[in-house]
């Protein structure tokens, strides 16, 4: 069953490109959309492989255009989903992954509510933290500041876990990924029932208690801060 939008949201450092690198792995007929930002390149990244990197003064263009299916100012840089990538996942006979930030995430819910979206959530804030520090050091950008920024923004994105259909806890990665595959497999209609009960145990309406104590060890790290 082709042509299902699949929207996945997560907070900077929370293992989602991970996931969904590992359900890429083992799921056929999913095409990625890659988005445009006008932030600079990091590390190894190539343009066109994980961003297609341009101007503000063209993507302030394409905004104008009508070009964008979802588009978001984050840290001061656009970033956004060209409609293009619809019709060209549909052209293909596959369905389409978005990977986008939770202002871009209600745009998409708002213009397409039968798009299936998950919100991958890191086990704490310290692990978080770690996590970020480690991307950090590997981006050789370890400022303090910027580690900072990303955890207050983490804060207030963890909020909207609730308007999400599925939520993951990104602690053991073979388990996350494992409820990644059954969600779109449960999507497409192509499960068993054991992976059904994997995907239905993963949607923020069965499992408040699980999320909450995620959202709790936040709340109390917010306290602190």
């Amino acid at each position: 069953m082709a042509g299902i939008l699949f929207i996945i949201s997560a907070p900077s450092g929370s293992g989602k490109s991970t996931l969904v690198g590992e359900l890429r792995k083992y799921v056929e007929g999913l095409e990625f959309s890659v988005s445009y930002t006008t932030r600079s390149p990091r590390g190894s990244e190539e343009n066109g492989r994980e961003y297609h990197f341009t101007t503000r003064e063209n993507f302030e263009r394409m905004i104008a255009e009508d070009l964008f299916l979802e588009w978001a100012d984050v840290f001061g840089n656009y970033y956004g989903t060209a409609r293009s990538a619809l019709s060209q996942a549909a052209e293909h006979g596959r369905d389409l992954l978005l990977d986008i930030d939770v202002q871009g995430a209600m745009q998409v819910m708002k213009r397409m509510p039968k798009a299936v979206s998950i919100f991958i959530m890191p086990p704490g804030p310290r692990v978080l933290e770690t996590r970020l520090r480690n991307r950090s050091v590997a981006e050789h950008m370890t400022d303090e500041a910027v580690i900072e920024r990303r955890l207050r923004q983490a804060h207030s994105e963890l909020e909207y876990v609730s308007r999400y259909e599925y939520a993951i806890v990104n602690d053991v990665l073979d388990t996350a990924a494992a409820e990644l595959r059954a969600i779109v497999l449960a999507a497409r209609g192509e499960n068993d029932a054991a992976t059904a009960t994997l995907a239905t145990c993963c949607q923020t309406a069965s499992s408040p208690a699980r999320l909450q104590k995620v959202l709790d060890q936040f709340s109390a790290d917010a306290s602190l801060r």
